[in-house]
Protein backbone atom coordinates (compact mmCIF):
# COMPACT_ATOMS: atom_id res chain seq x y z
CA UNK A 1 0.00 0.00 0.00
CA UNK A 2 1.31 3.34 -0.88
CA UNK A 3 1.25 6.48 1.26
CA UNK A 4 -1.19 8.63 -0.69
CA UNK A 5 -0.83 12.48 -0.85
CA UNK A 6 -3.18 14.50 2.13
CA UNK A 7 -4.79 17.64 2.08
CA UNK A 8 -2.67 19.89 4.18
CA UNK A 9 -2.31 23.59 4.06
CA UNK A 10 1.23 24.84 2.17
CA UNK A 11 3.77 26.21 4.37
CA UNK A 12 3.60 30.05 3.41
CA UNK A 13 7.29 31.08 1.21
CA UNK A 14 10.20 32.34 3.44
CA UNK A 15 11.06 35.80 3.16
CA UNK A 16 14.83 34.68 2.25
CA UNK A 17 15.24 33.81 -1.45
CA UNK A 18 15.27 30.24 -2.39
CA UNK A 19 13.61 29.24 0.54
CA UNK A 20 10.57 27.32 0.26
CA UNK A 21 9.59 26.27 4.00
CA UNK A 22 10.05 28.19 7.04
CA UNK A 23 9.93 26.77 10.87
CA UNK A 24 9.83 28.86 13.79
CA UNK A 25 12.11 27.78 16.76
CA UNK A 26 12.32 29.43 20.57
CA UNK A 27 16.06 29.50 21.34
CA UNK A 28 15.27 28.55 25.62
CA UNK A 29 17.84 27.98 28.04
CA UNK A 30 18.37 24.61 27.63
CA UNK A 31 19.48 25.23 23.81
CA UNK A 32 22.57 27.52 25.40
CA UNK A 33 25.65 27.12 26.57
CA UNK A 34 27.51 28.56 29.63
CA UNK A 35 27.83 32.08 27.78
CA UNK A 36 24.47 32.25 26.99
CA UNK A 37 25.03 31.47 23.35
CA UNK A 38 23.05 28.45 21.22
CA UNK A 39 25.04 25.41 21.48
CA UNK A 40 26.37 24.17 18.07
CA UNK A 41 24.69 21.16 18.41
CA UNK A 42 20.85 21.94 18.90
CA UNK A 43 20.97 23.33 15.10
CA UNK A 44 21.02 19.90 14.45
CA UNK A 45 17.61 19.25 16.38
CA UNK A 46 16.47 22.61 15.33
CA UNK A 47 16.77 21.67 11.91
CA UNK A 48 15.70 17.76 12.26
CA UNK A 49 12.37 19.53 13.44
CA UNK A 50 11.94 21.89 10.93
CA UNK A 51 12.73 19.12 7.80
CA UNK A 52 9.98 16.83 10.16
CA UNK A 53 7.22 19.75 9.59
CA UNK A 54 8.36 20.49 5.93
CA UNK A 55 7.85 17.02 5.29
CA UNK A 56 4.20 16.63 6.63
CA UNK A 57 3.54 20.20 4.58
CA UNK A 58 3.78 18.50 2.01
CA UNK A 59 1.28 16.20 2.96
CA UNK A 60 3.55 13.23 4.48
CA UNK A 61 4.88 12.08 7.81
CA UNK A 62 7.73 9.76 8.96
CA UNK A 63 5.30 7.28 10.48
CA UNK A 64 3.07 7.73 7.87
CA UNK A 65 5.82 6.68 5.29
CA UNK A 66 7.72 3.41 7.16
CA UNK A 67 4.34 2.18 8.16
CA UNK A 68 2.87 2.33 4.24
CA UNK A 69 5.55 1.75 2.29
CA UNK A 70 8.44 0.10 4.86
CA UNK A 71 10.53 3.71 4.25
CA UNK A 72 12.91 5.44 6.09
CA UNK A 73 15.15 8.72 5.99
CA UNK A 74 18.36 8.90 7.39
CA UNK A 75 20.99 11.76 7.37
CA UNK A 76 23.86 10.46 5.00
CA UNK A 77 25.73 13.59 4.94
CA UNK A 78 25.84 17.21 6.81
CA UNK A 79 27.88 20.28 5.97
CA UNK A 80 27.16 22.81 8.80
CA UNK A 81 28.81 26.40 8.87
CA UNK A 82 28.69 28.40 11.86
CA UNK A 83 28.61 32.04 11.19
CA UNK A 84 26.88 34.34 14.03
CA UNK A 85 25.69 33.03 17.14
CA UNK A 86 21.62 32.72 18.68
CA UNK A 87 21.06 34.32 21.44
CA UNK A 88 18.86 32.80 24.88
CA UNK A 89 15.61 34.06 24.12
CA UNK A 90 15.73 34.53 20.13
CA UNK A 91 13.14 34.07 17.81
CA UNK A 92 14.66 31.85 15.00
CA UNK A 93 13.75 31.06 11.45
CA UNK A 94 14.57 27.90 10.10
CA UNK A 95 14.25 27.55 6.60
CA UNK A 96 14.63 24.44 4.01
CA UNK A 97 14.89 24.62 0.38
CA UNK A 98 15.17 21.45 -1.83
CA UNK A 99 18.48 21.74 -3.36
CA UNK A 100 17.72 18.31 -5.39
CA UNK A 101 15.31 15.49 -5.32
CA UNK A 102 16.55 12.01 -7.00
CA UNK A 103 14.96 8.54 -6.61
CA UNK A 104 15.81 7.70 -3.42
CA UNK A 105 17.64 10.61 -2.01
CA UNK A 106 17.02 14.35 -0.88
CA UNK A 107 20.20 16.95 -1.09
CA UNK A 108 18.50 20.19 1.02
CA UNK A 109 19.86 23.59 2.15
CA UNK A 110 18.81 24.43 5.90
CA UNK A 111 19.66 27.91 7.62
CA UNK A 112 18.97 29.43 10.42
CA UNK A 113 17.86 33.06 11.11
CA UNK A 114 16.56 35.58 13.75
CA UNK A 115 12.88 36.01 13.05
CA UNK A 116 12.10 39.47 11.04
CA UNK A 117 15.49 39.01 9.65
CA UNK A 118 17.63 37.92 6.64
CA UNK A 119 21.15 37.38 8.06
CA UNK A 120 21.97 33.84 7.99
CA UNK A 121 23.53 32.56 11.08
CA UNK A 122 23.58 28.98 10.23
CA UNK A 123 23.60 27.36 7.00
CA UNK A 124 24.02 23.88 6.29
CA UNK A 125 23.30 20.68 3.56
CA UNK A 126 22.15 17.61 4.11
CA UNK A 127 21.95 15.03 2.41
CA UNK A 128 19.06 12.41 3.18
CA UNK A 129 19.02 8.45 1.91
CA UNK A 130 15.57 7.03 1.24
CA UNK A 131 16.10 3.32 3.13
CA UNK A 132 13.63 0.36 2.75
CA UNK A 133 12.77 -0.56 6.32
CA UNK A 134 14.81 -3.65 7.49
CA UNK A 135 16.78 -4.32 4.65
CA UNK A 136 18.94 -0.63 4.66
CA UNK A 137 19.29 -0.36 0.97
CA UNK A 138 18.34 2.68 -0.95
CA UNK A 139 14.30 2.39 -1.47
CA UNK A 140 12.28 5.11 -3.96
CA UNK A 141 10.72 7.77 -3.00
CA UNK A 142 6.70 7.43 -3.33
CA UNK A 143 5.88 9.05 -6.83
CA UNK A 144 3.87 12.00 -6.07
CA UNK A 145 6.04 13.10 -3.38
CA UNK A 146 9.14 12.60 -5.99
CA UNK A 147 6.83 15.01 -8.25
CA UNK A 148 5.86 17.51 -5.20
CA UNK A 149 9.47 17.93 -4.62
CA UNK A 150 10.72 18.43 -7.85
CA UNK A 151 8.07 21.21 -8.91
Amino acid sequence: MSVTRRQSARAPLATVPGASFEFPVRVYYEDTDAGGIVYYANYLRFFERARTEWLRALGATHQQLEADDGLLFVVRDLSIEYLKPARLDDELIIDVCVAEARRASLTLTQSARRAGSTETLVTASVRIAVLRRGASRPAALPDWLLQELNR
